[in-house]
């Protein structure tokens, strides 16, 4: 192995650590077990010179049959206890990533391919249960084993047990050679496995995109190029895995050989009993056992740090925080903005009438002088937003592509968070509050309105566990979606992966499921973008509706959508341009003027020109 393998051992034991009391169980098992299998010989022995010496047999013959009995009975009950814990490693792990994953900042898991993610909790997991639940019981019961038998063979002949030992030490100069080669084997082939599996994820959600661009053959290739450079390593690895095992087989043979040619000749000048031999030969086939669990183990070893260290990967995805940062938490008091209270005497208020005040005075949420980026060294996507939204009213926010409309809920929801400005809820810095606080209070429709695994059903309640059916069908009437689900077979508790819904429908479940949350600010992302006329203006209503009790915020890229909005922010290269309502901003601004125009609405109606 290589010299880095401390550290490297060390994260796979963090695997185990938790375990360690079950390990040491197993540990004492498999000693005993061994122990058991080391004294058969020796009594093997005395059945042999009982036989020399006409006594009698009952007694060595009924050991043998107790050490059977009771050998079988302690290596059933440590692989099972072993088996269960191993099992019990890969749940921990899988449970550990998966609430890594889904606790990482969006661009932390947008990084790498969703495919690859996969991969670290189904294909490597299984790679840690031999490795951190049996490998370490292996390794020191497969080392105990081989110094019993060789401490036992030197018990009864020294001159074959430096024969055995000659043999032994050519097995382990050659493990000790091939060992590392087949570590970076192993761990190349499984990167490989992972990168396999996020181009096919990708691939597979693409699918009609990459049929009608006939791009089968070509992405067939790209995906099987990873799972030959897999295979290929995999091979390699094989080949010197068997070459290890063939060095072990023939080593332990060779000293079989040597050990009948010795022994026989001691034998003949009267320095050995023939028992003595038999007994010797029984311990030499028996080597094979432990030196057979020494390799494994150490195979399983390699693989179980190569996947170790790919898993332990998810704790460098930065997470988000789950509390406020210090000086605020849950239950402090609302900070009210300096001069608040002073410009309108609450003092003087009662505390209930001053909330209302606070509520309706104070905009929901605002941004000061935001800039943002994705990554430290990208250039920034926003620069200097300066934009508040009002507790009630319609905000839609245009440009062109990559003006930053999207980067700005991205902001909102705490997605990205600004290097430099600040946001506020309420009129309290985000910092002051829990990520999941903040996103209590919205509700967002995606652009693409991906669904989660589930049901229709499953998909409404995502934004609130707790609706009854009633408020289901409520706000799927609000959307127009009663019909569609009605005619399904199982209405509500269809799952949406079968499911014959359009990408349209999928768009209005998704606006639903934000319309059931109830919340205080309305994001969406070209949520009508998929939608024909008539349900366009069904929802239209709908967000005119919510407008009237709750703040929505809306990205759009057709204007027919924002044209009637209180307020249209115009976004370019990141800044905010302009605002104002669709009359004055035709007049003030020509970049509004001229997506206007690239649109064909009509500049005084908004309607589209025929």
């Amino acid at each position: 192995m290589s010299s880095s393998i401390a550290p490297r051992l060390s994260v796979l034991w963090s695997f185990a650590r938790p375990h360690r009391r079950t390990l040491v169980k197993g540990l004492a098992l498999a000693l005993v077990a061994s122990a058991l299998g080391l004294a058969t010989p020796m009594v093997t022995k005395h059945v042999l010179d009982a036989l020399g010496s006409a006594s009698s047999l009952a007694r060595p013959v009924a050991a043998l049959v107790v050490l059977l009995v009771v050998g079988a009975a302690v290596s059933y009950r440590q692989w099972t206890l072993l088996g269960a814990l191993g099992e019990q490693v890969v749940l921990d792990a899988r449970e550990s990533v998966v609430r890594r994953f889904l606790r990482a900042t969006v661009p932390g898991v947008t990084r790498s391919p969703t495919g690859e993610l996969v991969t670290r909790v189904t294909s490597d997991t299984v790679l840690l249960r031999e490795a951190a639940a049996s490998s370490f019981v292996g390794l020191i019961n497969g080392a105990v084993m081989l110094v019993g038998s060789l401490v036992l063979m030197g018990f009864l002949d020294l001159v074959l047990l430096a024969t055995t030992v000659a043999a032994i030490a050519l097995v382990g100069v050659v493990f000790g050679l091939l060992m590392p080669g087949i570590a970076r084997s192993q761990k190349q082939a499984q990167e490989h496995v992972g990168r396999l599996g996020g181009v096919l994820e990708g691939t597979l959600r693409a699918i009609r995109t990459v049929k009608v661009n006939r791009a089968e053959e070509r992405m067939t290739e790209r995906i099987l190029a990873d799972a030959r450079a897999s295979a290929e390593y995999g091979i390699r690895a094989v080949r010197r895995e068997a070459l290890a095992w063939t060095t072990a087989w023939s080593g332990v043979n060779l000293a079989i050989i040597a050990i009948l040619a010795v022994g026989a000749w001691r034998v003949g000048e009267g320095r050995l009993e023939v028992s003595g031999l038999i007994a010797f030969l029984l311990y030499t086939f028996a080597l094979m056992d432990p030196i057979t669990e020494l390799s494994q183990n150490v195979t399983a070893l390699q693989s179980g740090i190569a996947a170790a260290e790919r898993i332990r990967q998810a704790d460098a995805l930065p997470s988000e925080e789950t509390s406020p940062s210090a000086g605020a938490g849950a239950g402090a008091p609302v900070r009210e903005p300096q001069g608040l209270r002073e410009h309108h005497a609450l003092p003087e208020l009662p505390e209930l009438h001053a909330l209302q005040v606070l509520r309706d005075d104070v905009p929901v949420l605002e941004l000061r002088n935001v800039t943002a980026a994705y990554g430290p060294e990208a250039e920034p996507a926003v620069r200097d937003i300066d934009l508040v939204i009002p507790r009630r009213g319609h905000t839609a926010v245009v440009g062109p592509s990559g003006a930053g409309k999207t980067t700005l809920l991205s902001l909102v929801l705490r997605f990205l968070e600004p290097t430099g400005g600040e946001l506020l809820l309420d009129g309290r810095p985000y910092r002051d509050h829990a990520h999941a606080d903040i996103r209590a209070r919205l509700a967002y429709v995606e652009q693409d309105t991906p669904v989660v695994p589930g049901t229709i059903r499953d998909n409404l309640l995502l934004a609130r566990p707790d609706a009854t059916t009633e408020e289901l069908l409520r706000v799927l009437h609000d959307v127009r979606l009663t019909e569609k689900v009605d005619a399904l077979e199982e209405g509500l508790d269809t799952p949406l992966a079968t499911a014959n819904v359009s990408g349209g429908e999928r768009q209005r479940i998704a606006l639903a499921r934000a319309l059931l949350a109830t919340p205080d600010v309305l994001l969406l992302d070209e949520a009508t973008a998929q939608l024909d006329g008539l349900t366009e203006a069904a929802v239209q209503e709908c967000v005119r509706s919510r407008a009237t009790t709750g703040a929505v915020v809306t990205i759009a890229h057709r204007l027919s959508t924002v044209v009637d909005a209180d307020t249209i922010v115009v976004m370019e290269a990141g800044r905010v341009r302009a605002q104002g309502r669709h009359e004055e901003l035709l007049v003030s601004d020509t970049l509004y003027r001229d997506l206007v125009e690239s649109l064909r609405i009509a500049a005084v109606t908004g309607a589209p020109a025929t």
